[in-house]
């Protein structure tokens, strides 16, 4: 079995190019949806979240507002600037990260253990913004990092989140001040997809990738 991360910086189309090596057989698990179900009502990461940022983050039925949730964590862009607002909101990212980062890193290792338990030869493959920012390195066997131009990434962002280029231009800028830059990403990378041009040069890159993790697979 064959551990990969799959990682690269926000709208970069992880999951986009995630989709495609499922097309082609790999098994994929993304890192936000265990934090999402790890956040529901009665999970000791919910409890931890809600006492750390306060009831304002809960939505009427309890659940957890994530856009809420995010704007504490990350600000917006119309936060007043300033090293002190700046120094807050790193505080508040830090201890996101410290109460979340661990419980999914431990949640991801036992999906890959259980996909090994299913098929010795498995491409076990975990879509995560931040596999290097948690310090999860060295629970993959190999990292393939998804990239694309800053223009694209803006653009992107904005048509996911319904908002302008301007706005979304900030707040990439805010989110991407928490994540390690492609160029960092790609140092301790295996294998680099540039998902900057059409879907189908993306395509081609991740079948020629694909080849490589699964002979990588059948060796393990």
């Amino acid at each position: 079995m064959l551990k990969v991360g799959l990682t690269g910086g926000i709208a970069a189309g992880k999951s986009v190019v995630g989709e495609m090596f499922v097309a082609l057989g790999a098994h994929l698990v993304q890192a936000d949806r265990i934090a999402h179900s790890l956040m529901q009502p009665g999970e000791a990461v919910y409890n931890q979240v809600v006492r750390h940022f306060g009831r304002e983050i809960l939505n009427p039925d309890l659940t957890i507002n994530r856009a809420r949730l995010a704007e504490l964590a990350f600000g917006t862009a119309t936060d007043a600037g300033g090293k002190r607002a700046s120094e807050i909101r790193q505080s508040r990212i830090e201890e996101l990260n410290r109460i979340v980062h661990p419980v999914v890193i431990r949640s991801q290792d036992e999906w890959m253990q259980e996909m090994g338990r299913q098929d010795r030869h498995a491409v076990a493959m975990v879509e995560a913004a931040l596999i290097l920012e948690a310090g999860a390195r060295d629970h993959f066997d190999r990292i393939v990092v998804v990239t694309c131009s800053a223009d694209q990434r803006v653009t992107r962002f904005a048509a996911r989140q319904k908002i302008d280029l301007e706005t979304a231009r900030k707040e990439v800028a805010r989110r991407m001040a928490a994540q390690l830059p492609d160029e960092e990403k790609i140092k301790v990378a295996h294998y680099v997809i540039d998902n900057s041009g059409a879907l189908d040069h993306t395509r081609e890159q991740v079948g020629q990738v694909w080849q490589k993790l699964q002979a990588e697979a059948e060796k393990s």
